[in-house]
């Protein structure tokens, strides 16, 4: 868990982690998860930093406060609580959050092809149908389920975007691809290798690796901000 919005514990900080000497946001940056080729984590900031080429390609979900993104030939992106950004490797910006900004991150720390720029994750985009779980994992009838891939990045195999869908259940499973959830709308239970039940509701933020034992039971429709990559340790 990286963040429950009741303000409960969450995952510690791996002593030590870090995504480098170049990372605008080291000395704020709280690791909870990380391998060869991504960690993810939460940051707190205010202030303004200006980076002339971003090191990684990071997903920013903002918890509290706002950030204020700008980038050479565009208009300013502020993102407010709820909402997301995707910051991809080797964009020039400058980067100003509000005093109380909180982040929820997902960074792809290897890879290749990204092109330079920033993406918006709004929770109010447009949805369109999408492929439900395997019939052969459910455990009753098929969802109705939705998403938009907001960004794409194919030589890290990244995807970020937001989905959502009717309550449904299915059994354990390795979980396919290494996964950041925030939960926009709704709630779902989270049952892990150990039988250990983790309740993920509305504002709660947490990270599945790929391949580990994960089953899923939703009573509620249930919207999510989603950041997958095929990333094993």
């Amino acid at each position: 868990m990286l963040h429950r919005a009741s303000g409960g514990s969450s995952s510690p900080s791996i002593a030590g982690a870090t995504l480098g000497l170049a990372d605008p946001f080291a000395a704020r940056r709280e690791v909870a998860w990380m391998i060869p080729a991504a960690a993810a984590g939460c940051v707190g900031f205010d202030g303004t930093v200006d980076v002339a080429s971003f090191p990684h390609t990071e997903t920013m979900i903002v918890l509290s406060g706002a950030l204020t993104v700008s980038v050479d030939g565009a208009a300013a992106l502020t993102i407010m609580s709820g909402s997301g950004v995707v910051v991809a490797r080797g964009t020039r910006l400058r980067i100003a959050a509000a005093a109380g900004t909180r982040w929820a991150f997902y960074a792809a720390t290897a890879g290749t092809g990204a092109t330079p720029g920033v993406t918006l994750l709004d929770a109010g985009a447009a949805l369109a149908p999408s492929a439900a779980p395997p019939a052969n994992v459910l455990i009753g009838p098929a969802p109705d389920c939705r998403s938009f891939n907001a960004y794409t990045e194919t030589g890290a195999n990244l995807r970020a975007g937001l989905w959502d869908s009717t309550p449904y259940a299915r059994v354990s499973r390795p979980h396919k691809l290494s996964e950041l959830m925030h939960i926009l709308q709704g709630s779902v239970d989270l049952t892990g290798e150990d039988g250990t039940v983790f309740t993920v509701a509305q504002g709660d933020t947490v990270m599945v690796p790929q391949g580990a034992p994960c089953a899923w039971d939703s009573r509620v429709h249930v919207a999510k901000f989603y950041v997958v990559q095929e990333a094993v340790a």
